[in-house]
């Protein structure tokens, strides 16, 4: 991309709700374009020792007087004999029958990883990778505009993704990939075919690299995050380097997603939602491609193709 030029826009269904850093809670948020069946909200933090509840919700709306309902409410408690979770629906002011879980696997100065994946009747929620609940909705997902985060929680990032990674049906959620990792494309790219990302930086990283090869082994696209300089390039196959403008996400121990748009001409590239331009590749290249290749200080969560 020339220095001045513009990168042209997103489609909307794939703009990253901008990842929120360190927020003071209680925090409150609203989530852009509301809930809908695919999205997946991240919470990662840490529970201090001596914390004795906090909760998660997912709220109609975000005023005070009168107090807006809330369609799921996530509420892990620490301070019972047996510590639990509770989920319930708050409506018109009143709570609804409390849904209960026990064997928290949360646990007091602890870290976590939390992933609220939204579907078409009901909520699925991982903690650490593994899988730990699911709440039926009992107001229409379509309602919720907002995040309310509250109680005693440290919470060190908050992620907004808008593509399922899962498979349909599936309750599990996955730990991570292991790196590198290498992923057939029987078909090539074709223009409208999208490439997602999702990832952990680890917490001493050196690079990070995405790759796609034809059946001859060439290489003509490759992305590289180099974090010695600190910068994101274009790669090409004779080894030329040709920097990305673009401020550096790539931090230890943050998530980041990498989202690869094919289109005729070329792949447009976003990072957490940011347009950053396109590199271009005649149609036949694009079919020729077969290979997508990640590697580098990583924990990989998803790769959607």
């Amino acid at each position: 991309m020339s220095p001045g030029e513009k990168p042209d826009p997103l489609p909307d269904i794939f703009i990253l709700q901008p990842p929120v850093f360190h927020p003071v809670v209680p925090y409150v948020t609203t989530i852009f374009g509301g809930l809908r069946a695919g999205k997946m909200v991240m919470l990662q933090g840490m529970v201090p020792e001596d914390a004795h509840r906090f909760q998660v919700d997912f709220q109609c709306g975000c005023s005070l007087h009168p107090r807006p309902d809330i369609a799921i409410h996530f509420n892990p408690r620490f301070h019972t004999t047996k510590p639990h979770v509770i989920c319930n629906t708050l409506q018109h002011g009143r709570w609804q029958a409390e849904a209960r879980w026990p064997h928290l696997t949360l646990q007091r100065g602890a870290s976590f990883l939390i992933l609220f994946l939204f579907g078409n009747e009901e909520m699925k929620v991982s903690v650490n990778g593994q899988h730990f609940l699911h709440y039926h909705y009992r107001l229409p997902l379509s309602r919720v505009d907002t995040l309310g985060i509250f109680g005693n929680i440290l919470v060190e990032a908050i992620g907004f993704l808008n593509i399922n990674p899962f498979a349909e049906g599936s309750i599990e959620y996955p730990i991570g990939y292991k790196v590198p990792c290498s992923c057939a494309l029987p078909r090539g790219l074709w223009p409208g075919q999208v490439i997602v990302l999702r990832a952990l930086v680890l917490s001493e990283p050196k690079d990070f690299t995405l790759s796609l090869s034809d059946e001859a082994a060439h290489v003509p696209v490759t992305l590289r995050a180099s974090f010695a300089d600190r910068t994101l390039a274009w790669i090409s196959p004779w080894g030329c380097k040709k920097l990305i403008s673009a401020p550096f996400i790539f931090y230890p121990q943050r998530f980041f997603e990498v989202l690869l748009l094919c289109q005729e001409g070329g792949l447009k590239l976003a990072l957490n939602g940011q347009g950053l331009g396109a590199i271009s590749l005649h149609q036949q290249a694009l079919e020729q491609l077969r290979e997508l290749r990640i590697s580098g200080s990583v924990q990989l969560y998803c790769v959607h193709y």
